[in-house]
Order: C-alpha cells, then sequence, then structure tokens
C-alpha cells in the first residue's frame, strides 16, 4: 500500500470512530431501548424465571 493509500485508511478509519453508534449498534440499542418484534435476540430478559412468576401469580389467583 502506497503512503497516500495509508494515511487516506487511517483518515477513514478515524472519521468512523468518532462518527458515533455503527448500523449495527444503532439496531442493538433501538431493539433493547424500544422493543418490538424480533427483538428477542438483543434482550437479556430470563424468559424461564418469568414464565415461573407468571404461573405464581396465576397459582396464587385461585
Amino acid at each position: 500500500m502506497r503512503k497516500s493509500n495509508q494515511t487516506d485508511a487511517e483518515s477513514i478509519k478515524e472519521q468512523s470512530r468518532q462518527s458515533g453508534m455503527s448500523y449495527n449498534e444503532a439496531k442493538e440499542y433501538i431493539a433493547r431501548t424500544t422493543g418490538g418484534h424480533g427483538t428477542n435476540v438483543y434482550s437479556n430478559t430470563n424468559t424461564e424465571a418469568v414464565k415461573r412468576k407468571n404461573q405464581e401469580s396465576e397459582d396464587n389467583k385461585s
């Protein structure tokens, strides 16, 4: 790689670092903060614990 190409590549990398979130980072952030369909891959919710609590709640109703 020539010197000017290396400089350009470094310049582009630096601009990218300073530009904020990547597309995938933004997508993950939106999924975590707004919910929605198909966002379970980003969820840190323990679904088994939620199911147990829901069942306990139902059991306590009767």
